[in-house]
């Protein structure tokens, strides 16, 4: 189970960043009363009793941005309400309720996952009461004020309450059914694939490229086992959509990969890598999904070329995802089919590891022996310990004295470390910096400085 995300939407200006960075503890997100500062989502992760949680913020729903953004803005709060476990939507108390406000509520009235109405710069007592207001659109209204520091421990309550349970037994449970998702530009053989799956003619299959314009779900056993693979759209170059058929294929192709176990990006084995491949790579490697590189068409290269060929180029276009295993495979005949969905499996398993902190905190601490973390400014950094805190992606903690001081080169390092020596070794791993407080109790310190 992954960090459960509480995302915080609502109109512009209703103090959506102020709330995130009021949680947060800490500046993160522009606050400014300019409509539209925050376009991208941002993220924080906060540790409420004995869990850790994602919060995001999100842009201002209804904007027309000044920069013909508004689509991207869009597209961004649709993502991370599809990916939540609670949703914050915010108001403004002094404001009062706002058409925006109702067609925002209305947005977000057949969301599956809990909605509280949190009813910011409610600064005093007596604007309690206009805040109650809100309780029209139909949601539990908690009254708060960012800027006052009023209402935070009756906010996090509510939060707590309605986030989904830790659940200590998932390990126990049934084993569930694999999602793969196959994505690819157009015409590299994807719905020929998911036909050899399913044994059947299950899906529209052509030689006109886009036929598949709607991403749809055909479910298959092997080895008595249930799978569901999605085929999606073919991918096209942004600049190259030109139709809302192809907005919305696009679209519903990237929410596959969201929702997602197992990403496999097709290439076909006839054709160069394209900017195409390159845009689905990164937008798979943005959601941490384990990812194969999957070479179709192989029987027509009739042993032209070698595989040390291909995997080369694939290993030099794709310089950070170095990780991901290639498959060379035809779908049209099938052969290597199946070893592919074995090793799909494996990477599902890896997604799904826990390991122990006294294990992880071991492979740090041998880590930070090999390589000293770097200093600046006369200041070190100093790593006290690690936790895992999540799977699917397998998600580190590090707390340390200064996140700032922990270079991108040597993240790097340590999730090379990482997928070395811990059961992860072919999937993402999402690993967050987190200064240690002094209300945090470690397990151990990790400091390669300390005799042992």
């Amino acid at each position: 189970m992954g960090v459960a995300q509480v995302v915080i939407v609502g109109r512009p200006n209703v103090g959506k960043s102020s709330i995130f960075n009021w949680i947060a503890g800490r500046r993160i997100a522009i606050v400014d009363p300019t409509a539209g500062v925050t376009r991208d989502r941002v993220t924080h992760l906060v540790q409420l009793d004995d869990r850790y949680v994602e919060f995001v913020d999100t842009g201002g729903m209804g904007i027309e941005d000044a920069d013909n953004l508004t689509e991207h803005i869009e597209q961004q709060i649709q993502q991370a309400i599809e990916t939540a476990s609670l949703i914050l939507f915010v108001v403004d108390t002094r404001a009062g309720i706002l058409p925006l406000d109702e067609e925002v509520s209305r947005r977000l009235r057949y969301i599956a996952v809990p909605v509280l109405c949190v009813a910011n710069k409610t600064d005093t007592d007596a604007l309690r009461v206009q805040a109650d207001e809100f309780y029209k659109l139909g949601r539990k209204v908690i009254p708060v004020s960012a800027e006052q520091n009023r209402g935070k421990d009756e906010l996090l309550a509510a939060i707590r309450e309605r986030l989904p349970a830790l659940d200590p037994d998932a390990a126990a449970l049934d084993e569930p059914t694999m999602k793969l998702a196959i994505v690819g530009r157009r015409n590299v053989g994807k719905s020929t694939f998911v036909n050899t799956l399913a044994q059947a003619e299950r899906m529209i299959v052509s030689e006109v490229p886009g036929t598949t314009r709607d991403s749809v779900d055909v479910r298959f056993e092997l080895d008595g086992k249930a799978f569901l693979a999605i085929d999606t759209p073919g991918f096209r170059r942004r600049q190259s959509i030109q139709t809302n058929i192809d907005f919305y294929s696009t679209h519903r192709a990237e929410r596959s990969i969201r929702r997602a176990d197992v990403v496999l990006l097709f290439f076909d084995a006839t054709e160069r890598i394209g900017k195409v491949d390159k845009q689905l790579s990164d937008y798979i490697a943005a959601q941490y999904k384990p990812c194969m590189f999957v070479v179709n068409k192989w029987d027509l290269m009739a042993g032209s070329m070698p595989t040390d060929k291909w995997v080369a180029y694939l290993r030099d276009t794709f310089r950070t995802m170095t990780y991901v295993p290639i498959a060379f495979i035809s779908g049209q005949t099938g052969k290597n089919c199946k070893a592919l969905l074995n090793h799909a499996q494996v990477l599902f398993e890896q997604s799904r590891a826990r390991v122990p902190t006294p294990q992880l905190n071991k492979v740090v601490r041998a880590a930070v022996e090999r390589n000293q973390p770097p200093s600046f400014g006369g200041k070190t950094a100093r790593i006290f310990y690690a936790a895992q805190v999540a799977e699917q992606p397998p998600t580190i903690v590090l707390f340390c004295n200064d996140p700032k001081l922990l270079s991108r080169q040597y993240q790097r390092y340590l999730l090379g470390v990482f997928r070395d020596e811990l059961p992860f070794c072919e999937v993402p791993i999402k690993l967050y910096l987190r200064q240690r407080e002094s209300s945090d109790r470690a397990p151990e310190e990790i400091d390669a400085r300390r005799p042992d």
